[in-house]
């Protein structure tokens, strides 16, 4: 129990410090984080503490829907949006495009990445993925509706308050689904224990925290 929790606390710090490489980056960010930009840049708060604050009112959204929080969800409320205040006065954005883009794929493989090995932990789902998973378990939402739903949303949302949007929110879009499929089998500890396949987590597609 130990290991996983080490390995969950170590996989948040790595998620949230990846989405701050994706900010810095200045090309576009995922929907949760272009709704967390855009909430900190009307109200003065940082965007970490904003990311915390999104995850715990998401988290409320959990009690109609009869979700019932891991160690792992509390545990994602409270680093990854910390972890992401900490590592952003570290970064500095690139002048040249390239180095964006570079410095935005580095970001989005960390988050790929971090997401396999908090997940794999299987302590309990981020906030974001159990509000999906309990749109499909009690009104019979299919996960993709559900998610298009909400992403689409608070994408929205976040542009009309100024998050950023751009070719980093294609790219994420395109490339977290992959990084994830190939991480997760990796820190599985459900799959190290009885070689078989995971099956019914969910897998992190949206930052920060999922």
């Amino acid at each position: 129990m130990i290991t996983r929790i080490v390995q969950l606390l170590v996989g948040l710090v790595l998620f949230g410090a990846g989405c701050a490489v994706m900010i810095d980056a200045g090309i576009g960010l995922d929907p949760w984080t272009v709704f967390a930009e855009g909430v900190s840049r009307n109200t003065g708060l940082g965007i970490g503490w904003v990311v915390n604050l999104t995850g715990l009112a998401v988290l409320m959204l959990w009690i109609p829907l009869r979700q019932r929080p891991g160690i792992g969800t509390v545990a994602n409320i409270l680093l990854v949006g910390t972890a992401l205040q900490a590592t952003l006065p570290l970064l500095g954005t690139p002048e040249h495009w390239i180095g964006r883009v570079a410095m935005f794929l580095a970001g989005a493989l960390l988050v790929g990445v971090a997401s396999g090995i908090y997940i794999g932990a299987r302590l309990g789902p981020g906030p974001r993925d159990g509000l999906m998973t309990g749109l499909h378990q009690r009104w019979g939402w299919p996960i993709w509706v559900g998610r298009l739903s909400v992403e689409a949303t608070v994408l929205i949302v976040g542009w009309l308050l100024g998050g950023t949007v751009g070719v980093g929110t294609v790219l994420f879009a395109l490339l977290i689904g992959p990084v994830v499929h190939v991480s997760l089998p990796l820190f599985d500890r459900h799959r190290s224990t009885t070689h078989r396949p995971p099956g019914g987590t969910p897998v992190a597609l949206s930052a920060p925290g999922t």
